[in-house]
């Protein structure tokens, strides 16, 4: 039962550093951070701080001043866990460990665990194994045994009965041989099933934007699906997928993604794009933002970025969407939804209360009923290779033989047609 279960008392550290080219700004950096350390059922944090730091320290990451100051806080704190929100290397989370008697988790740790407890696919969960090996394989670290957590994590934030990977690297490096093994063969079949689903003429939307910015909830809006909509960091990992008629519209399949997020550490890459499969194969992109949000647009900068390093190509259509319009003071909100309604392409919405929904859906129905169009093809008996190959697409819709050969009425998309085209 939920309320039986132990919660780790764990305090949010972002440290601020002087000398760092890609520093942030440092409150909403540790506003970042703590609401990633929400994200995870059975930590309990119970403070917070930005430490300010001309330059990071090579083996305490902190100065000892500043040590001794966070490590009486800690006492007095009961806390058990100590969440960086940046990278600390090996040397330095051994010797932060000792000085505080305490476990400490930097961001990369942080970000495996929540990706631990939401991959639901088994190449989500797969990848996110290797992601955690890799990284351990840095850090040859045993089991945390004094945090009591009932959940079977990746023992980074330990935990009684879990077994802990030798902490060796011949060990760690045949489970990651054993598990890329594992995921060839399972990348192998979900490319079956994404060749069958290929079949099905729905075309695919698939909602992407910034961590929390209320994809779960327009995905659940549009629906009915109770997708897990918590005001969480990751909340979805792994795409979900529902059929969706829209208004005088064809049928679609939308695909919910996980949240992006900046600075993802490059071990995570993999395991974060698996969970984005499926906005390879979108017809079209819809990039929720909160509109609400003080960093917004430096947001809206990272997943545009991640979105081209995807291989998203400036071709594909995209609607970008102005979520949290309710949350906006009343003049602003009018601002945002006058000049949602000027520009093409962009949607002022509230995913909470229905508001501007239905013009979303609008969009989304023009812009598909260019991607699938109806034509007549003549093909004659000896064309049997062709019509084959209109069958396995799944694009025909009638056909009738005349005394020449076929007259075939086809719904496809313009790449179908070209494709046809080619096998001349």
């Amino acid at each position: 039962m939920e309320h039986d279960r132990v919660r780790t008392r764990a305090w949010v550290l972002h440290p601020d550093i002087k000398t760092d080219p890609d520093r942030r700004d440092a409150e909403t950096g540790l506003q970042e951070g703590v609401s990633l350390a929400a994200a995870l059922p059975d930590l309990d944090v119970i403070g917070s701080d930005v430490v300010r730091l001309p330059r990071a320290h090579p083996g305490m990451l902190f100065g000892s001043g500043k040590i001794e100051e966070l490590g009486t806080r800690f006492k007095a704190e009961e806390v058990e866990l100590v969440l960086i929100d940046g990278p600390v290397s090996p040397v330095q989370q051994r010797n932060l460990e000792k000085a505080w008697k305490v476990k400490i988790l930097d961001r990369t740790g942080l970000i495996l665990e929540i990706f631990s407890d939401r991959a639901r696919t088994r190449e989500g969960v797969l990848q996110v194994e290797m992601a955690a090996l890799s990284y351990q394989r840095t850090r040859l670290v045993r089991a945390w045994t004094h945090l009591e957590r009932q959940r079977g994590g990746l023992g980074f934030v330990g935990g009684p009965g879990e077994t802990q990977i030798e902490a060796d690297r011949r060990a760690i490096d045949e489970q990651l041989v054993r598990l890329r093994r594992q995921l060839e063969k399972v990348v192998k079949t979900r490319t079956l099933h994404r060749a069958a689903r290929a079949k099905v003429p729905y075309p695919i939307v698939a909602l992407v934007g910034y961590t929390n910015a209320g994809k779960s909830t327009l995905f659940n809006r549009l629906t009915g699906a109770e997708v897990m909509a918590k005001d969480m960091l990751f909340a979805t990992l792994d795409p979900t997928m529902r059929r969706v008629q829209l208004p005088d519209g064809p049928e679609i399949i939308l695909s919910d993604t996980v949240g992006f997020i900046s600075d993802l550490p490059t071990e995570l890459v993999a395991a974060f794009r698996a969970t984005l499969e499926e906005v390879l194969s979108a017809d079209v992109v819809v990039h929720v933002r909160d509109i609400s949000h003080a960093e917004t647009e430096e947001q809206a900068k990272d997943v545009e970025t991640i979105l081209s390093s995807l291989g998203i190509d400036a071709e594909r259509p995209r609607i970008e969407v102005w979520n949290k319009l309710d949350q906006l003071e009343p003049d602003e909100a009018d601002a945002r939804r006058q000049r949602a309604g000027r520009e093409d392409g962009l949607h002022a919405i509230s995913a909470l209360n229905g508001e501007g929904i239905d013009g979303l859906l609008t969009e989304v129905a023009e812009i598909l009923q260019g991607v699938r169009h109806e034509a007549q093809v003549k093909l004659g008996f000896a064309d049997g290779k062709r019509r084959a190959w209109l069958f396995r697409q799944d694009v025909v819709q009638e056909e009738n033989q005349t005394e020449d050969g076929f007259e075939i009425t086809v719904l496809w998309t313009p790449k179908q047609q070209a494709q046809f085209d080619a096998l001349g």
